[in-house]
Parts: C-alpha cells; sequence; structure tokens
C-alpha cells in the first residue's frame, strides 16, 4: 500500500541502503562508479537549475562536484540503481561565481523548496539536514574528542572513547486546536510577533523527555492559549530541515474557545470558522494570511476546513 506524501519535504525516493552504508568497501565502490551522481550545498542552500519542465535540483557527476569541495560529502542512497551523494561547500563566495559559473543558482531551501518538485526538495532537505548535524556535532559529546566520519556520512565515531554518534531528529508537535461547543465548529490560529504582517499558523511546540505526543499537545495548548485539550487525534508528519525536526501533525479538540495568548511565545490568536479557513488559504481573508505552502501548518488547515478530517 503507497503512503500518502502530503507535505514538503516528504517523499524522498532514495533507497538508503541503510544495511549497506557501513561497509567501507561497498562505499568505496559506490564513490568509484562513474554512474555516483551528486547534489551539491552551499551553506545550506541547494543548487537548482531552470528546466524546461520548471526549476529542478542541478545534479553534478561526483567527481566534478568533488572538484569543488573534498572530502565534504555523504552517501544518500541509490536512485534507480546509481549511487547518489550530496557535496557541501562552505565559505562565503557563492560557487556559481566560479567553478560552478552557468549550472543553475543557489537558492535558500524555504525557496527552494516552494519551487523544486517533492522528490527534489525532500533529497535536498535530507541532505541539509544532515550536514547541519555533522557540523554541530564535530566532538564527541562523551570525551570532548573530535569525532570522524563514519557509514557514508550517517554516524561519527570517536576515536579516542569509541561512542557512536547519530543524526539527532527533534521531534515537535504542531496541532490545530478545534472548538465544537458554538454555533458552528472553529480552529484556532496564532500569531508569533518576529513573522511578517497577518500571518497565521498553527500552534506548535518541542517535545519534553518523558512526554508523549498528546501530553506535549496539551501541555503546549495549555501554555500558549490557556486552553485544556480533551481530544487529539494524528493526522500527518513532516521532515522540517531547519535545522533537523519533525513535525507530528495533529488535530486536537479544546474545551473552550477562551483563548488567552501567553504574550511570550504568541501575542494574538483567532478562531476561523471553516468558511473563514478557506478564505485565509484563498488569500481573501482581511486580515489574517495563511501558513506558507511549505509548512505542514497549511496541509492541517486545508485539511480541517475541506471538512477531511
Amino acid at each position: 500500500m503507497a503512503l500518502p506524501l502530503l507535505n514538503t519535504f516528504a517523499g524522498n525516493p532514495l533507497d538508503r541502503a541503510g544495511d549497506r552504508r557501513n561497509d567501507p568497501e561497498w562505499l568505496a565502490e559506490q564513490a568509484a562508479n562513474p554512474e555516483a551522481l551528486a547534489l551539491v550545498l552551499w551553506e545550506g542552500r541547494p543548487l537548482v537549475e531552470d528546466h524546461a519542465d520548471g526549476p529542478r535540483l542541478q545534479w553534478l557527476s561526483l567527481e566534478h562536484a568533488r572538484a569543488v569541495a573534498l572530502d565534504r560529502e555523504a552517501f544518500m542512497g541509490l536512485w534507480k540503481g546509481a549511487p547518489v551523494f550530496a557535496v557541501e561547500v562552505e565559505g562565503s563566495i557563492d560557487p556559481t561565481a566560479g567553478p560552478l559559473q552557468g549550472l543553475g543558482a543557489f537558492h535558500e531551501m524555504r525557496e527552494a523548496a516552494a519551487m523544486l518538485p517533492g522528490p527534489d526538495a525532500a533529497m535536498a532537505g535530507g541532505a541539509k539536514s544532515l550536514f547541519d548535524w555533522r557540523r554541530r556535532h564535530g566532538f564527541c559529546a562523551a570525551c570532548g574528542t573530535r569525532s570522524e566520519d563514519a557509514s557514508g556520512g550517517w554516524k561519527r565515531i570517536c576515536p579516542a572513547c569509541g561512542t557512536e554518534h547519530f543524526p539527532r531528529v527533534d521531534p515537535v508537535t504542531i496541532m490545530l486546536a478545534i472548538y465544537k461547543g458554538g454555533d458552528e465548529p472553529r480552529c484556532l490560529l496564532g500569531r508569533q510577533h518576529a513573522w511578517p504582517e497577518g500571518r497565521m499558523s498553527a500552534l506548535a511546540g518541542f517535545l519534553e523527555p518523558g512526554e508523549t505526543i498528546e501530553e506535549a499537545c496539551a501541555r503546549e495548548i495549555a501554555e500558549e492559549a490557556g486552553l485544556t485539550v480533551t481530544a487529539v487525534g494524528y493526522h500527518s508528519s513532516q521532515p522540517w530541515p531547519f535545522p533537523s525536526q519533525l513535525m507530528i501533525g495533529l488535530l486536537c479538540e479544546v474545551d473552550s474557545d477562551d483563548a488567552r495568548p501567553d504574550q511570550t511565545e504568541l501575542e494574538a490568536v483567532a478562531w476561523l470558522t471553516r468558511g473563514e479557513a478557506k478564505a485565509c488559504l484563498a488569500g481573501t481573508h482581511p486580515t489574517i494570511k495563511a501558513p506558507p505552502r511549505i509548512a505542514i501548518a497549511r496541509t492541517l488547515l486545508q485539511a480541517w476546513a475541506d471538512g477531511d478530517v
């Protein structure tokens, strides 16, 4: 049965070969394969080319990519039998002004995700998360020694104490609160001060140690809006590479419409009927702007507005 791929950054088409990438000899064979491909990131920005069918990732041979950035690569998986790598370029100078001139342009990941086909965005997002982790975890958390890459970049090993470190993913609950006690159901959106004028979104927060998804949902709703959650339902999830989160999309019911923004996380909240939510999504609401199209918050709002949940 095929899984529904509803959200941006989901739907990575690669076979990650997680059972084979631990073998250094096998990895060396993949890197030596003349068919090996590489996507390139510069400071977290993927290289995108204009194509007749629209923007898409620019693919280089691994040999070409290595000539641009040596020893900054990761094995991403297999695609139709061919090995796929990601190569990261660091520094303040745009490589398209030098060795990659004429091969496209680097775009911030949010901008790139909005223009790329779904599978391309998923591959680029996965590569960004992996390189972000490697950059932040270059030293062993147990003894402080600089750790070394292993398993094609999916593990780091401390040469001093032998501790193995793996890429971290931070789980986040993101939930659309719904109140059914009025004349018609309404959903709750909130606004952070730093967002563009009019932008509102679903409430969200990180899971804490020893906490279930349902408990985190209830705690965040209580902390940010002063409401009590009475039921929680799962909708879908989204990898979110900023830097490496898993957004767990929920719809929850609350016992009151007396929402009070905490003025720390949220400066304002708003209740929307389904009709108002549809206007928000269509861009015709007089004051509220919907979450960006790449965000799971928009998926949740759309599903509720359409009556799918």
